[in-house]
């Protein structure tokens, strides 16, 4: 294709997305009429601040003013509230010294001062990092010397973590139960200028760091998208509506989470937080809300279906029309019960913290197919290539390569993903299926030698989580002097089970070949998991490597 066809390919394509964009929106509710005076106010705000977060809560403040954009334990606030609380916020930071470009680290559980947090910090352009509850001291130090933000804001919960952080890190308590020993934001917003800010010169950036699941978390960098196309293309996987209702139960600080706060932006959405996750609380909090969305990582609606059922009968769910899942592995047995349950909600959203997202899978889909991760939205590419960089046939293993406009800009201490053909690498490895469906088969690196013989842990966590006496399964390899490595399974076995170690064993060999058989299988209470629970699976080789070998 010449200079001139590239052009008009370009500008068809331009075309079609903007005539998508429309369509998509006006059917969410996102675009629509409204009187003249609001809808010249939105259209200037956009125009001035892009896509940003800035955006989202100046035009629903101009078009919704007075209706509710968060609840939390501490009670609700209006859109126009937050954004002039957010205006004095960002006031009150310039006033430390923090412009755009400079980091602001935020440390907070799921609550108002994350939010407003986030918001000050997009009107100021200023980069904001977000901190792992989860986080011991050493890690929150060593991010912290890494990353270099100029101030750092936190539950005060967290006060015992900060004492190696430098110094001359502004501290700011975003929650506190007592009487605070720091000032805080509520202080800074009380004594702030509430009067609307001027453009930065840049997008603002957020960082958002990996689960460190196999080393120390990595912060990856992205800034807002450059139009709509991105949100139009998820909202037609997921069918999110302006002026819904989202119960947030994913951390905030999680790919996930950040992801439903900004969408409850554009589509006018109140947001319904709680601190700490609690199974019959989330599922009272959806009830007594009439909430439409529920936002969770996979182990969340684990642990709801693990109460008992009179007590899941006991709340009306009827208002819930997505159960919004991302984060790690949604089983396909898992999604089903939920559905039979609650109604077919289910949408698993697979990527990760560089690629963003990649497929969503539909509750079609997780009937059609069960276990599947979906197919990607509009402006995502997703290849499969083997070692050479060669694209793998329908139903072969490949490694997993991405391409969108959210993909992140490279980590902050530098480096970046692999790439092909411009695609990023999601350090995964799967197949499609004959409908285009993805299945992830494993992570890239986890894949077991033994004996000569390729073995992907999902294959056999999958089989083993089918077995009626377990409840959950991660699989490892250690080394092995015969083998080089040997498979070793660490199973959560139901209370009331009589299961044995030979017996899962022979379960495996009933169904796989003998070679991704566990030669060890080690019962144990609960598997060791990160706040947006994902298996650490580094965790279970230190636990390995100090056990005596078999």
């Amino acid at each position: 294709m010449g200079k001139l066809g590239s052009i008009a390919a370009g500008v068809r394509q331009s075309v079609s997305d903007s005539v998508f964009e429309v369509k998509v929106l006006r059917e969410a509710g996102v675009l629509g009429l409204s009187r003249p005076d609001r809808a010249a106010k939105v259209a200037a705000t956009f125009l001035r601040w892009g896509a940003s977060p800035a955006t989202g809560v100046a035009t629903a403040a101009h078009k919704y003013p007075h209706e509710t954009m968060l609840i939390d334990e501490r009670g609700s606030l209006t859109f126009e509230r937050v954004h002039r609380r957010t205006n004095a916020l960002a006031h009150a930071f310039a006033g430390m010294g923090i412009g755009p470009g400079d980091g602001i680290g935020i440390m907070c559980r799921n609550h108002r001062g994350f939010v407003e947090a986030t918001l000050a910090a997009a009107k100021l352009g200023a980069s904001a990092l977000y901190l792992n509850t989860m986080f011991a001291g050493p890690q929150l130090v060593e991010v912290m010397r890494r990353e270099g933000p100029k101030a750092l804001v936190y539950d005060e919960e967290f006060t015992g973590l900060l004492d190696g952080v430098d110094d001359d890190v502004e501290r700011i308590v975003s929650w506190t139960d007592g009487a605070p020993q720091e000032q805080t934001l509520d202080a800074l917003i009380s004594a702030g200028d509430e009067s609307n800010h001027k453009p930065p010169p840049d997008k603002p950036r957020f960082v958002i760091l990996t689960s460190g699941t196999t080393g120390a978390p990595k912060g990856a960098q992205r800034s807002s998208p450059d139009g709509l196309l991105v949100m139009a293309a998820l909202i037609e996987k997921i069918p999110y509506r302006a002026r819904e209702t989202m119960m947030v139960a994913a951390p905030l600080f999680h790919s996930w989470g950040f992801f439903h706060f900004v969408m409850s932006l554009p589509t006018a959405s109140t947001m319904v937080l709680r601190r700490r996750f609690d199974e019959e609380g989330t599922l009272r909090a959806v009830q007594d809300h009439r909430a439409q969305v529920l936002a969770v990582v996979p182990v969340m609606l684990q642990r709801i279906l693990r109460l008992p059922s009179e007590t899941l009968d006991a709340y009306d769910l009827s208002s819930l029309r997505i159960t919004a899942a991302s984060g790690s592995t949604l089983p396909g047995e898992m999604a089903i019960e939920w559905m039979d349950r609650f109604g077919d909600t289910v949408y698993n959203l697979y990527g990760s913290t560089e690629v963003a997202y990649a497929t969503v899978a539909t509750p079609e889909d997780l009937r059609a197919a069960p276990g599947t991760a979906g197919q990607a939205p509009r402006g995502t590419v997703v290849k499969l290539y083997d070692e050479t960089g060669q694209e793998v046939p329908t139903g072969e293993v490949g490694r997993i390569f991405v391409g969108n406009e959210m993909s992140f800009e490279g980590y902050t201490g530098g480096g970046s993903k692999e790439a092909i053909d411009g695609l990023l690498c999601s350090g995964d490895v799967g197949h499609l299926d004959s409908a285009g469906r993805l299945f992830i088969d494993g992570r890239d690196d986890e894949m077991i030698v033994s004996g000569g013989e390729n073995v992907f842990p999902r294959e056999v966590e999958d089989l083993l989580a089918d077995h009626d006496a377990v409840v959950e399964v991660a699989v490892i390899g250690v080394e092995d002097e015969e083998f080089g490595q040997r498979l070793k399974a660490f199973v959560v076995a139901v209370s009331e089970a009589d299961v044995t170690e030979e017996e899962l064993q022979a379960h495996v060999k009933a169904n796989l070949a003998s070679y991704k058989s566990p030669r060890e299988i080690e019962f144990m209470e609960e598997l060791p998991r990160n706040a947006t629970g994902k298996i650490l699976k580094r965790v279970l080789r230190e636990r390995a490597d100090k056990s005596p070998s078999r």
